[in-house]
């Protein structure tokens, strides 16, 4: 049967409804957090009934969403934790447990994990926080001044988190909720991870299309575009502040302390890259991007450290009032206001291009991680990461229509959620 098909019919009979908040009672009374996978990695259960009682999830729904999850894709995998157990992990195409695709733009939320860390580290450049104005010495490279749009100067951090400093990005644009479009548009893909890009120094083509950061679309502020300019502007930010690279700032402040494996950065096909690229791009295993799941549904805290300030969590993954256009904190997609019926409105993801997407609901205490990817992605020459030997006998994708838009990933989690118990 469809696996589209039978999850509306679960839906229909208000399975999804009885979706539990219970928590666990560990034995010991610890919180639990895994172990590396060289340690031993997450715990797990296997057993149907198992994973029924203790995890309060119904492993055949899984089996639907990966069905679903198989359409969507040529590879990736669906992994779901509920209650610190791994309770699902499979994978189809290139998909497996150590491969290690360009995530796309789930690289933007690492990037905005690393400035709330930034923050905490450097209290005395951000005496406003989130509301701190950035485009000053202080925070940017000599080479971003003088501004070519002088309303650059009175951009707020909050507001180049979230997309709605007024450069120049995607297609619609948003104002208060309304749609509108934008001429130029802002860089896009690789060229937005290149700081003259990014900066307005420099403009260009994607293509034929011309792309341009010099001017604001709108007062900082004033209404939302989904930019990777500007989220690597934060990057950019990071390393004048730091003098590190973000990849070296994010193995330090969140491989080391949350035990990921070989991990990286792509796009290094794309020799104008010379930077991190803040923008997107993280190439990570499926179960290291499930414990930055964790850490985040544990509120920035790791096995009794407090990785990331709590309230930096709080800020970035609800409603943020630097946002008043559309449902996109600090790179996150939220559900504060209820805007996904049938979604909980505490769940925020974060989708990456090639159909990724990381999911967190913290009122089902649930993690998922959607893995996508086109095959360019699995490449070495994208990531420079050694490849792992391909699987003998893959599960292969499900053939379908896959110009579905958003609504792919509104649908896994729903026939996901629909599992609970």
């Amino acid at each position: 049967m469809n696996p589209l098909l039978i999850f509306l019919m679960i839906l229909s009979t208000g399975t999804i409804e009885k979706c539990g908040t219970e928590s666990l009672d560990l034995s010991d009374g610890k919180e639990y957090f895994p172990l590396p996978d060289s340690l031993g990695g997450w715990r797990t259960l296997t057993d149907r009934q198992d994973i029924l009682k203790i995890a309060g999830i119904d492993p055949t729904v899984l089996d639907s969403a990966f069905d679903f999850v198989r359409t969507t894709t040529e590879n990736g995998g669906l992994l779901v934790v509920r209650h610190g157990y791994l309770v699902y992990e499979k994978y189809f195409g290139k998909g497996q447990r150590d491969a290690t695709p360009n995530l796309g733009s789930c690289g933007k939320s690492f990037t905005s994990i690393a400035m709330g860390i930034l923050m905490e580290e450097h209290p005395k450049l951000f005496p406003q926080g989130l509301n701190q104005k950035i485009f000053t010495p202080d925070y940017l490279p000599p080479h971003t001044f003088p501004l070519p749009d002088p309303r650059m100067a009175d951009i707020r951090l909050g507001q180049l988190l979230s997309f709605t400093a007024g450069i120049r990005g995607n297609n619609p644009v948003f104002v208060n909720g309304v749609a509108d479009e934008i001429d130029p548009v802002g860089p896009d893909g690789w060229y937005a991870l290149v700081d003259e890009y990014a900066l307005g120094i420099k403009e260009g083509k994607t293509g034929n299309v011309p792309f341009s950061t010099k001017s604001l679309w709108c007062d900082p502020g004033g209404g939302y575009s989904y930019a990777t300019a500007s989220i690597h502007i934060a990057s950019v930010m990071l390393r004048h502040i730091t003098g590190s690279e973000l990849e070296d700032y994010i193995a330090s402040h969140l491989a080391g302390p949350l035990g990921w494996g070989q991990w990286g950065f792509g796009y290094t096909y794309a020799k104008q890259v010379t930077h991190t690229p803040g923008g997107g791009g993280i190439a990570l295993r499926s179960t290291d991007m499930l414990r930055f799941g964790y850490l985040l549904l544990h509120q920035g805290r790791w096995n009794g450290k407090q990785v990331v300030p709590e309230a930096y969590v709080r800020a970035a993954t609800t409603s943020s009032p630097y946002n008043p256009h559309y449902p996109y904190s600090l790179q996150f997609t939220v559900n504060t206001r209820g805007e996904v019926k049938g979604l909980p409105g505490d769940a925020f993801w974060k989708i990456g291009s090639g159909g990724h997407c990381l999911y967190v609901v913290p009122s089902l205490d649930l993690i998922v991680w959607k893995m996508g990817g086109r095959d360019g992605q699995y490449s070495s020459n994208d990531t420079g990461l050694p490849e792992p030997e391909a699987l003998p006998h893959p599960i292969p994708p499900l053939s379908a229509d896959r110009d579905k838009g958003g609504d792919i990933y509104n649908t896994t989690l729903q026939m996901v959620i629909a599992g609970c118990i």
